[in-house]
């Protein structure tokens, strides 16, 4: 079995995407999907989808166009997140419903969303037309539940550790494990093991994402790309957040709660405060003992996926990187 590493398929999948032609007649409602495609990024998805089927498979250009599709989808929920975040920039550029308006972001979308569809079915083997249809749509429904709770926590005071966690297993986790599946269903794995890729790619989702919410508040800005403590400037309800909520007492929650109800402040000064007091009641550890954790769950996980050991490796690095990152 002939393996490529996770950079050989980078490569292969983003000069794929690139050479994709979506742009057809109107211009304006193209435009803007080229625009958001050629911002790049780190092409998790697809490249997790192509690790998957090459477990089983060589010829990974086989499923090019459904690696194609789950960016294609991934990017159209960051173009209609960008507009309902009332964001600027993305990956350093402006956001579409910026650099044109609000009615091209949602036109846009949609359409981004009907063609990511198109592209996984695109020559879609018959025997796998529905196991792969209906684990696309089951993924793409679940992301939108997971926008929709991260839009009702923004006015709770009272979200749990337990909902926070469903909420980014919705929102990240669900379409890296949707990409696993996808990948192995195409390459003819057994049901058991495209259900143990999905369920590893769960695990490893909500260590990716404890990890993001642990860099922005400890990340190294130079390394990290952006000013650190975001979230603590929107109140965004994290792990951290919540873990903070549940753990501080007296005076440091009196304080927490303070800044969280604050509407004239320096920016520096409440992350400055609210760091400390999740330094106080050690936040830190708390996050990453959950995020070696979930990373432990998901490779046991991989461990019992029914192929040799040494073919998972490069599947088993790549996502080991993703989780150690400190960017």
């Amino acid at each position: 079995m002939i393996q490529q590493t996770s950079e050989q398929l980078f490569k292969q999948i983003h000069n794929y995407i690139e050479n994709l032609s979506y742009m057809h007649e109107p211009k304006g409602l193209y435009e803007p999907i080229e625009y958001v495609l050629s911002l790049g990024g780190k092409r998790l998805r697809p490249v997790l989808m192509l690790l998957a089927y090459n477990l089983y498979k060589e010829d990974v250009e086989q499923i090019f166009p459904q690696a194609a599709g789950i960016e294609t989808y991934h990017n159209f929920t960051l173009l209609h997140d960008d507009l309902m975040d009332k964001a600027e920039m993305r990956r350093g550029k402006p956001v579409v419903h910026k650099k044109w308006n609000e009615n091209t972001a949602i036109l846009s979308g949609d359409a981004m969303l009907i063609l990511a569809y198109q592209l996984t079915m695109q020559d879609c083997p018959t025997a796998y037309m529905r196991s792969v249809m209906e684990t696309f749509s089951k993924t793409t429904l679940e992301v939108c539940e997971g926008q929709q709770w991260d839009m009702e926590f923004e006015t709770r005071e009272d979200v749990t550790i337990e909902e926070y966690i469903e909420m980014i297993r919705l929102k990240t986790s669900v379409l890296l494990a949707g990409a696993l599946k996808i990948g192995a269903i195409l390459g003819g794995a057994p049901a058991e093991d495209a259900q143990c890729l999905y369920d590893f790619g769960i695990k490893m989702g909500l260590a990716f994402q404890l990890q993001d919410d642990y860099l922005d508040v400890y990340g190294d800005p130079a390394v990290f790309g952006k000013k650190i403590g975001g979230d603590i400037l929107c109140n965004k309800k994290t792990y951290m957040l919540i873990t903070a909520l549940n753990s501080a007492e007296g005076n440091d929650k009196e304080i927490l709660k303070y800044w969280l109800e604050a509407t004239d402040f320096n920016p520096d000064e409440k992350i400055a405060a609210v760091t400390h007091i999740y330094n106080k009641v050690g936040i830190a550890t708390a996050c990453k003992t959950e995020i070696q954790r979930y990373y432990a769950e998901g490779l046991a996980l991989l461990d019992k996926v029914s192929v040799e050991d040494s073919l998972k490796e490069n599947l088993r690095s790549f996502v080991c990187r993703l989780v150690d990152r400190k960017l």
